[in-house]
């Protein structure tokens, strides 16, 4: 989850909403969340990246695990941007084992938070998180998180925060498409790091209905978007390699349900 004062003043019932909900498709026209430098950047190349074992709630290790990672993440995005000619700055990573507030808001229902104006990602090590650490689902909460970190550094970030809506359901619709946007880079780089991992198929496949299995369909907000439609991002990041493939901002709204 990617906190941005927007969401947060949705978090806190404090948006006045005007206009009602619709079924049509919300266009959205700002080029910078449309043909952003990043879909024309080619692949994500093939990196190297060891997983480090965690056992159930084991927070030391699973903050080794994360670590580790991120410092996969920021090595690999960063030669990607140079190739590319786009300006990188690193990630940085915090863990927290209590909910509190972070970014200037409380913390809501989450695994991890990433912060605009810090660069920055905190991750909730608690025992939801911990208890089947083997699973491939830790990685991807840093490689998701690192995708706001991406939407950050490509100007998505502010053009997401400066553009209208009309009402709650156009707000949602926004707030899905950012949050499939940043699920879809982390099958991107996942792909890219693949072959060093001691994976299967199988655990792909367990991710993917780890995806299925925590939607909009747990919660109270239409936020994040429906089981599938999570799954279906990451999938589709995972498949193409590139960020070509996450332009969420174009699809039709039934893409992004």
């Amino acid at each position: 989850m990617r906190l941005t004062p927007l969401l947060a003043a949705l978090t806190l019932c404090s948006l006045l909403l005007a206009g009602t909900a619709q079924a049509a498709t919300y266009p959205i026209r700002d080029r910078a969340l449309t043909a952003n430098k990043l879909y024309r950047s080619g692949d994500l190349r093939p990196s190297q990246c060891t997983e480090r074992q965690v056992k159930p709630n084991d927070v030391p290790a699973a903050k080794r695990y994360l670590t580790t990672i991120v410092n996969c993440l920021n090595r690999s995005w960063a030669a990607h941007f140079a190739q590319a000619g786009l300006p990188f700055a690193k990630a940085r990573i915090g863990f927290i084992t209590k909910p509190r507030r972070f970014c200037e808001t409380a913390w809501i229902d989450a695994s991890a938070r990433y912060c605009d104006d810090e660069r920055r990602f905190l991750v909730l090590l608690d025992r939801d998180l911990l208890s089947e650490p083997s699973d491939l689902f830790l990685f991807d909460v840093a490689a998701h998180e690192f995708g706001h970190h991406l939407q950050n550094l490509t100007g998505m970030g502010r053009a997401f925060d400066r553009h209208p809506y009309k009402g709650k359901s156009e707000l949602h619709e926004q707030l899905r498409r950012y949050e499939l946007q940043a699920e879809c880079l982390a099958g991107v780089f996942i792909r890219s790091t693949w072959e060093s991992l001691d994976r299967t198929t199988q655990d792909w496949e367990t991710l993917l209905d780890i995806d299925r299995n925590s939607g909009d369909e747990q919660s109270e907000h239409r936020t994040h978007g429906k089981g599938r439609t999570i799954a279906a991002w990451l999938d589709k990041g995972f498949r193409s390699g590139s960020p070509a493939a996450c332009n969420t901002w174009t699809v039709p709204s039934a893409r992004v349900s």
